[in-house]
């Protein structure tokens, strides 16, 4: 599809790209940069790229370029980048929110270059260059959000690359974007980095204790607060409004569910349990998850 694909950040998504670049062949060469000199050289040696010196140097005569660092460096890179980008080219990313990387990105980016902001909506806890696979996308959704008066034809190319890459597409209003991602993904992550930190900090509880008890339920809190923390300090600092709006609607049906503890009022306990469960099938049914027990893990792991 393309001669030449320049990858910015080779973490979890950037070094899974690479590798469904090169599984679908979607391009001649694969260009790769990092900022960390120590990424930049394992992902040398995990043949991930051609990796290059610096980020102007990575994007010169890129046909799409795709940045995959953490949100808060893009105005950064948009800037160093900026006056390589090949006329033509696509520009675009992987981040977690939109409205801001439009307003980060936009500005810097030379007319005939199409900036279509992007997000595959699928990772682990893992990162680095060493946790990436090509089958990472695939059966996931990836939401592209372009701006007014985007280009369709470069939209539509950039829609094709990511089905390339195992992908289910939509096109998406960043705004609209974001607020769904607070909601299924964000907030998911701020509740389970704290209380995470809440069962650590408790006086009463050791931190060996809350290890050797740790039931299925908090172990898999752990497993999402094992995530990059810098990705998703920088997601919560540009996303900020939309994971504030469904925070407090969280913190209102919370205060709810206290009183209906507090009060023993079982029929409300139990009306939202059975709903909640008709929506973790749902999410089953559509191929969204495992139904099988535990998640389909290999539950020998767990003894």
């Amino acid at each position: 599809m393309f001669e030449r694909i320049a990858l910015i950040g080779l973490g979890l998504i950037g070094s899974s790209l690479a590798h469904a670049i090169k599984r679908e062949r979607l391009a001649e060469t694969i260009a790769g940069y990092d900022a960390s000199e120590a990424v930049r050289k394992r992902a040398a040696e995990l043949e991930l790229a051609a990796i290059a010196p610096t980020a102007a140097d990575v994007v010169k005569g890129a046909d799409l370029v795709i940045l995959c660092s953490p949100v808060g460096s893009y105005k950064d890179v948009a800037a160093a980048i900026a006056p390589h980008l090949k006329p033509g080219a696509i520009l675009s990313d992987v981040g977690s929110v939109k409205s801001a990387v439009l307003k980060d990105v936009s500005p810097f980016v030379p007319k005939g270059v199409h900036f279509l902001p992007a997000h595959p909506i699928a990772g682990t806890e893992q990162s680095g260059p060493d946790a990436g696979f090509p089958s990472l996308f695939d059966h996931r959704w990836c939401i592209i959000t372009p701006p007014p008066g985007a280009d369709a034809d470069a939209v539509a190319k950039l829609k094709q690359f990511w089905e390339r890459c195992g992908s289910q597409v939509e096109v998406m209003e960043a705004g609209h974007h974001d607020l769904v991602l607070a909601m299924t993904s964000h907030v998911p992550h701020l509740i389970a980095y704290n209380i995470v930190g809440t069962a650590h900090d408790l006086e009463k509880v050791a931190e060996t204790e809350v290890i050797k008890f740790s039931a299925g339920g908090f172990r898999d809190f752990t497993r999402i607060a094992a995530s990059d923390p810098t990705m998703w300090r920088d997601v919560f600092l540009n996303n900020r409004d939309a994971v504030l709006e469904v925070l407090g609607r969280f913190n209102e049906d919370l205060s709810l569910l206290q009183r209906a503890v507090r009060d023993g009022n079982g029929q409300m306990l139990f009306d939202l349990f059975t709903r909640t469960r008709a929506i973790r099938r749902s999410i089953v049914d559509i191929g969204q998850d495992s139904a099988a027990p535990n998640f389909g893990r290999d539950q020998s792991k767990d003894q």
